[in-house]
């Protein structure tokens, strides 16, 4: 679909220009097409425009469409996890960017498949979002010694929804520091920055993002 390419090509730029104010090269920050509610027709037409990564954000809507689509595609897991559902992720997704509790953590690593992990982290204290308190990811962490199956790889969150980014850049810049913080207290080499959507990623982009999720810019809004 030409709009699509047409949003593609200019999310892309938006991805370079901030990427250059940052000192960053804009190879360095993937872009993860959100999928939520697009059809795979729409997800082939990006696929065709050059996109690899995809996020999803609800287990029963992704397997109806992961199933269909060539499998050279990178799929993420973006959204809360539930855990009658988490038997399904392994063979469907890379990527797990919502690891909120030991739960999910246990689960995951039991089904001995590899997979990619990020953890989510709600830095905002908004009640409806999902996501672990600080302590409660280093709680996590003191047992990644003990994982054989899955990797943690980073580091996830949703800043507030604003249209005026810069109020929210502190966000990016906590998620960054604790990166930062919690590789030095647990000996880690997590590289992985999850952060920034439609609305804000340019000044994510500049605080760290190495993984843009975007949606709306590239797909319309939602019904």
């Amino acid at each position: 679909m030409t709009m699509i390419s047409d949003q593609l090509e200019s999310v892309r730029d938006r991805i370079l220009q901030a990427s250059l104010k940052a000192g960053r090269r804009a190879d360095d920050v993937r872009l993860v097409a959100v999928s939520k509610k697009v059809d795979a027709d729409r997800i082939r037409s990006a696929a065709a425009a050059g996109v690899r990564d995809f996020g999803e954000n609800y287990i029963q809507e992704a397997r109806g469409k992961i199933e269909t689509l060539p499998d050279t595609l990178c799929w993420h897991m973006i959204g809360h996890l539930q855990m009658n559902k988490i038997k399904y992720v392994p063979r469907l997704f890379d990527y797990v960017h919502s690891v909120d509790r030991q739960e999910v953590l246990d689960g995951l690593e039991k089904l001995g498949k590899p997979l990619n992990l990020l953890f989510e982290l709600n830095l905002s204290g908004e009640p409806q979002k999902h996501g672990a308190a600080v302590d409660g990811l280093k709680r996590m962490l003191e047992t990644v010694s003990s994982l054989r199956n899955v990797k943690p790889v980073g580091l996830m969150t949703m800043a507030p929804y604003t249209d005026k980014p810069e109020e929210i850049r502190h966000i990016f810049v906590e998620l960054r520091r604790l990166l930062e913080e919690v590789n030095r207290q647990f000996s880690l080499e997590m590289k992985e920055l999850s952060m920034g959507m439609s609305s804000d990623f340019e000044v994510a982009i500049e605080e760290g993002a190495t993984m843009v999720r975007i949606g709306t810019a590239i797909f319309g809004e939602r019904i």
